[in-house]
């Protein structure tokens, strides 16, 4: 039976393959480099990128085959010209963007930061703390859902930190690692896009129109922001109801029955960081480095937006730069951590030290898919993505005004989807949604929220989003079982939130929309519950 599924699956492969072979093919004989630009034809490299993600489940050649792709597309499959745009103007250009140095920096302290936590025993000791507070898996599954959302600073910040400080209950609880990248993943972006106090609202409220609070208008967003609240709702809902279905099914059957929290053979994280534990270590070991990282990382923040310099506190964080604030708190909470460890005498310096490269190596998967994220992206950029996508925002606004909210959010997603980055999807439709609709207008503010609801759900979907592969990073879960087993939950409310914003289109008011879209939800739900295998429920 197996040997017939893997003949199976390589014939699907060579079939994908072909086809994507035959699509450049085509686009060879039929395009210059002047003719793709702006049209469809720059949506193709993330499109082929996902298309072979999840078909071969292998992603690093999949986003180098998109990257390349794009680059044979840009250069007119000119031979030198591609060869250029692949490097540098992909690969290179990204790894000397500061921003992105910033983001590659940050995710180094912070793997250097879990060595250290697993290493002192604060995990472990944390582990059989919650141990004899946390009773089941449900209770389990709701406190990584509760210390998600209070962690609403940043989305990477979120993943790594809830992961690292979660994984060692939810295995003992048996909660399938790909449940935990899925819990992850949607207390992240979800809780980020919600909190007025996050990088992801200072980001947002830069695209403000001039004289108006950016802040202000961002705060009016939120109830609207049904993607976001439907998903966190959608996470308790299915954890209090212990209801599971698609592949993620098959992984929490798994570990329920066969105590597999992996489920697939491939588990690169399977022994990270989990030898020679400190038998020192207390809980305040795990503790207190994550609260200074908090404080640390919301303090470097400001501090970039200029609070120190006589800023308010609010400017401050919506004028900050993300990047280089996490890289001043996480590097301050390393050398707290560094001190306070060698102060207990819980770990000597040569084990502290031997942290570093430990946790370099624990990011280096993660940090590899985000450079080729990223140079796909600047592939989509070359093309004309934003401006091919902007012409079909403003096309669909004549005759659909009430059905637009649901449009805006449908295409976002797909945009979002399609290169991996939500906030490169806000810089594309905000501006164009406030064009659109005065500012008196309730319209501006739910076609705003839909933009952000529809980015952040693509962002949720997408195999290449730097979100996602942090979330896999921070449960060390296989990338490709995250983004199988957690696509059907994104999709279910996906659905249900463009149903609401069809609803809050006509309406114009979220005080009936989202009842109603809570409703949809919870009724979905129960239905999907039914269909479940009663004694797999109960097993949980």
């Amino acid at each position: 039976m197996e040997e017939k599924h893997s003949k199976r699956r390589r014939i699907v492969n060579l079939i994908v393959i072909a086809a994507v072979i035959v699509v450049m093919i085509v686009a060879a004989c039929v395009t210059t480099a002047d003719s793709v630009q702006q049209t469809f034809w720059a949506l193709v490299p993330p499109i082929i990128a996902i298309v072979l993600a999840l078909v071969t489940k292998e992603v690093y050649s999949s986003l180098f085959i998109g990257i390349l792709a794009g680059a044979l597309l840009y250069s007119g499959f000119n031979f030198e010209g591609t060869m250029l745009h692949v490097f540098d103007d992909g690969i290179i250009a990204q790894l000397s963007d500061s921003y992105n140095v910033g983001i590659l920096i940050f995710l180094v302290i912070l793997g250097v930061l879990v060595s250290l936590m697993n290493k002192a025993g604060g995990s472990a000791a944390f582990g059989e703390w919650a141990g004899k507070h946390i009773k089941t898996r449900v209770g389990a599954q709701l406190a990584t859902i509760a210390l998600g959302i209070l962690i609403f600073i940043d989305d990477y910040f979120n993943c790594l930190t809830v992961g690292s400080v979660m994984r060692p209950v939810t295995d003992k609880h048996h909660v399938s690692r790909a449940k935990l990248a899925y819990l992850i993943d949607a207390t992240a972006a979800p809780v980020c896009i919600i909190a007025p106090v996050s990088s992801w609202a200072a980001a947002v409220s830069g695209y403000a129109p001039e004289g108006t609070n950016g802040i202000q208008l961002f705060i009016r967003t939120i109830p609207y922001n049904f993607y976001a609240l439907l998903s966190i709702a959608m996470m308790i809902m299915l954890t209090v109801s212990k209801t599971d279905y698609g592949p993620m099914a098959l992984h929490e059957k798994n570990a329920v029955v066969n105590n597999d929290i992996y489920t697939t053979p491939d588990r690169p994280y399977a022994n990270a960081g989990d030898d020679k534990i400190s038998s020192r270590g207390k809980v305040v070991d795990l503790v207190v480095p994550v609260v200074v990282l908090v404080i640390c990382c919301v303090i470097g923040m400001i501090y970039t937006g200029g609070f120190f310099s006589g800023t308010d506190f609010v400017d401050a964080f919506a004028n900050c730069d993300a990047s280089r604030g996490l890289v001043y708190g996480s590097a301050v909470a390393l050398v707290i951590t560094l001190i306070m460890y060698l102060v207990r005498r819980v770990l000597t310096f040569k084990e502290c030290m031997d942290c570093v490269p430990e946790g370099f190596k624990s990011m280096v998967a993660p940090i590899l898919i985000l450079t080729f994220a990223w140079s796909l992206k600047a592939m989509t950029d070359s093309l004309g993505a934003k401006e091919y996508v902007a012409a079909v925002v403003k096309s669909s606004a004549e005759g659909f005004m009430n059905w637009l909210p649901a449009i805006i959010f449908l295409i976002a997603v797909f945009l979002s989807f399609s290169t991996g980055t939500s906030w490169g999807t806000f810089g594309i439709l905000i501006p164009i949604v406030i064009n659109v609709f005065p500012a008196s207008d309730p319209m501006m503010i739910i076609s705003m929220s839909a933009c952000m609801a529809g980015a952040v759900c693509g962002d949720h979907c997408s195999p290449i989003s730097d979100t996602t592969i942090m979330s896999s990073a921070g449960a060390r879960c296989n990338h490709l079982n995250h983004v199988t087993t957690q696509l059907p939950y994104a999709m279910t409310c996906a659905a249900v939130s463009c149903v609401t914003y069809v609803i809050a289109g006509f309406v114009k008011s979220w005080v009936i929309s989202l009842p109603c879209g809570l409703a949809i939800l919870f009724a979905t739900i129960l239905i999907i519950r039914g269909r479940e295998d009663p004694a797999i429920r109960a097993a949980k």
